[in-house]
């Protein structure tokens, strides 16, 4: 989201005649856009702008500021108190940016942070670059108000874009080479335009080009219904991979967290997935240590996970938010406890993911080819339909090009092989598979 973010204020500048430079020691305006969803990425800003600071001791006319979420819950410390900063932009507010930098320069401090019912960018062009995948935001906000969670707070309520702007959006983009879309939202599948719901805005996305794959995330359990998994489940070019959060596997803590269902509808809503999609990658959230976690609630939400084998997930300490209901609750368990709680997560989930990896060794997988493999220029990096990342060695592939690749080994978080022939590809036989890699 914050990638999406930083594109449409790229768009906002660039429309008001700035350029941007690769060397920071070139630049005049230094922007960072922030996230204080966890207090981790909080405390990381604050070495990032004692770094921005030591090129403004060289360059005293350079101006810093402050996008997203971090502007609201930190204006105070960061312009007025610790002068950290020249200006602080909430995520509802980008459009006054270029008017802000001229203030900045004449040496008002800029704050502006208020939130709004109606902004969501729809007639702003991100700036993007050409490349294979793109990430479009159809909504801003939440409504959900879940006790740990300060979206409501830094990013304002829900609303939605209109259906035909974003298919628009995704027109342009398929004429431009790419080849993969992701819908973005808070809570993404409580989309709504009028009687569009967001099973109406996925199925009109998927028709616009079916050769351009289309994902989403994130969404929430309550809001998953059954038009939306048809939807999924009936489009080729959806893929088939879903994020549903379920943060806890204790049915008493989801009540303190006001995450709206239980376990056994959670359950149910996997088993529904499942059916309509086999093979579907599911991954999820988990948090620890949330207030009065007990040594038996955590055990639950082992059993969970172990229960669903899900084929990945995030996991996190509870860390309290401001302005959040659980800000009041006691923050009862201790960062050591919560630290081998999330680890024991963490390690069932490697496990299982491991597993399921492995079980794909033989098989012929159809990816789409994305970038150079970050260790090697020798090898790319590409996607399956199900979100798993594959490393094989280059071969006149190109960027946006779909191939089938052998897999041949696989770690918990990487499946690797090599390309093979279309006509040996005979959808993902696997004794074929497993006889060429024996020979």
């Amino acid at each position: 989201m914050n990638v999406a973010d930083s594109e449409v204020v790229s768009g906002i500048l660039q429309r008001a005649g700035y350029v941007f430079t690769q060397e920071i020691s070139d630049a005049d305006v230094i922007l960072v856009n922030t996230c204080a969803v966890r207090d981790n990425a909080e405390q990381r800003i604050y070495g990032r702008l004692g770094l921005f600071n030591r090129y403004k001791k060289r360059n005293p006319g350079l101006l810093i500021g402050i996008l997203g979420c971090m502007a609201e819950r930190l204006r105070f410390e960061l312009v007025e108190r610790e002068r950290l900063v020249d200006m602080v932009i909430g995520p509802d507010e980008y459009r006054k940016l270029p008017l802000l930098i001229e203030q900045a320069s004449e040496g008002e401090r800029g704050i502006a942070v208020r939130l709004s019912r109606v902004e969501n960018y729809e007639d702003i062009t991100p700036l993007r670059t050409d490349g294979v995948c793109a990430w479009i935001s159809v909504m801003r906000g939440c409504d959900k108000f879940c006790t740990f969670c300060v979206v409501p707070f830094t990013r304002g309520r829900e609303r939605s874009r209109s259906l035909q702007s974003v298919v628009q959006e995704v027109l342009m983009l398929a004429e431009r080479g790419f080849k993969e879309v992701t819908l973005l939202g808070q809570n993404v599948n409580s989309y709504r335009d009028g009687d569009y719901d967001f099973a109406d805005l996925m199925r009109s996305v998927a028709e616009v080009d079916r050769s351009v794959r289309v994902r989403f995330t994130t969404s929430h359990p309550q809001d998953m219904s059954d038009k939306l998994i048809e939807t999924i489940a009936s489009n080729d070019n959806i893929c088939k991979y879903i994020h549903l959060p379920v943060q806890s596997g204790s049915d008493r803590i989801l009540k303190l967290m006001n995450r709206t269902y239980t376990i056994d509808h959670y359950v149910g809503l996997v088993e529904k997935i499942r059916r309509a999609m086999p093979g579907v990658s599911l991954t999820t959230d988990i948090i620890s240590g949330f207030p009065s976690e007990t040594e038996g609630d955590h055990q639950v939400t082992l059993d969970l996970v172990n229960e669903m084998k899900y084929d990945g997930g995030y996991t996190f300490k509870y860390s309290p938010r401001e302005n959040t209901k659980a800000w009041g609750m006691k923050d009862d368990v201790s960062e050591e406890e919560k630290g081998r709680r999330v680890g024991e997560v963490t390690q069932a989930l490697h496990k299982i993911s491991l597993a399921l990896n492995q079980s794909m060794i033989g098989t012929i997988e159809r990816i789409l080819v994305e970038r150079h493999s970050k260790k090697s220029d020798c090898e790319f990096m590409g996607r399956t339909d199900t979100n798993r990342t594959v490393i094989f060695p280059r071969n006149g592939e190109y960027p946006g090009e779909y191939i089938d690749v052998l897999i041949q080994r696989a770690n918990s978080a990487t499946l690797f092989g090599t390309r093979v022939d279309a006509e040996n590809a005979d959808g993902g036989n696997r004794l074929g598979a497993l006889q060429e890699t024996s020979l």
